[in-house]
């Protein structure tokens, strides 16, 4: 009598498992929304399945309301975590809809509206993650501004301070105000970029707080790892998210992701599991590294 044939495996393509360009014309003001955006990116609302790896956490999640930060925001909710969703109040729209998918995934969600350039508000977010839920376990660092110009001198200084105060000073401010009382086993997670490397010269400001939050990345991981708290960076490359058409020219929108080996961009639901896993207890002895997520693109 022969052997059953195991039944075979779904074989599916990674080039084909996204949008492909030419994506369609289309242009927002800053700092853009998730529902304006064509095509819509895919978060994990539909295919994303929890594993239980961040049972009865409590994460902070900058720039959650969209992009990247939904994305984990949904996934830590169905790893088991309660998720703090950090935006701007003109993004409250796409706050909600985060809100919505942490709730159905059976976990509790505080909206923390605000402008992370302020000091004050970064100090009062962790404030309220202890008031609320008594604890921090998880802080994400992924909100960003960006601005893109052909020439140097289109740069102004209020987009240099923008850029440096959003992405670097509030993931300062953050780290500081929470580390300080985060127990043994927790982790902070920040986003940087394949800009840290390979900065492209359209993006100038963006790719040196990029290279900026790497550093900060390795010299607080020998801090925080004196109390047992894990620091890491992912780094992406192109992800589809509103902050590509609220802040490129429709040309590149259009073509954004071409000239990756996948031919694509990254929507955020494939960037999320790598925060989950850095998040996690199965990357404990991993600290002050950079995980790489960028579609093939290597620096030069």
């Amino acid at each position: 009598m022969s052997k059953a044939s195991p039944q075979s495996p779904e074989r599916v393509d990674p080039k084909e498992q996204g949008p492909k360009p030419e994506y369609p014309a289309q242009s927002q003001k800053p700092p853009g929304s998730d529902a304006n955006m064509r095509p819509q990116a895919d978060h994990g609302e539909e295919s994303y399945r929890g594993l239980g790896r961040l049972t009865e956490k409590v994460a902070l999640i900058t720039g959650a309301d969209s992009g990247i930060g939904r994305a984990v925001a949904i996934a830590f909710a169905r790893e088991g975590a309660d998720v703090l969703i950090s935006y701007l109040p003109e993004e409250e729209q796409d706050a909600e809809a985060t809100r919505m998918w942490v709730e159905s995934a059976g976990r509790r969600a505080l909206k923390l509206p605000g402008d992370i350039r302020e000091e004050a508000h970064c100090t009062s977010m962790i404030d309220r993650a202890f008031d609320e839920f008594g604890r921090l376990d998880l802080l994400v660092n992924n909100a960003a501004y960006q601005v893109t110009h052909e020439k140097i001198e289109e740069f102004t200084t209020e987009e240099f301070d923008r850029a440096f105060r959003t992405n670097v000073f509030a993931t300062f401010w953050l780290c500081r105000a929470a580390l300080p009382r985060m127990q043994p086993g927790s982790a902070i997670i920040n986003t940087a970029s394949i800009q840290s490397y390979d900065p492209s010269p359209t993006l100038i400001p963006y790719s040196a707080t990029k290279a900026a939050i790497v550093n900060m990345t390795k010299s607080l991981s020998q801090l925080a790892m004196k109390k047992g708290v894990r620091v890491n960076a992912v780094a992406p490359g192109p992800v589809w998210t509103p902050l590509i058409p609220s802040t490129m020219k429709q040309e590149s929108v259009k073509k954004f992701g071409a000239d990756t080996s996948f031919e694509r961009a990254a929507q955020p639901v494939e960037i999320a599991p790598l925060f989950v896993f850095l998040a996690s207890n199965e990357s404990r002895y991993v600290t002050g590294e950079v995980y790489g997520a960028t579609g093939g693109q290597m620096p030069d």
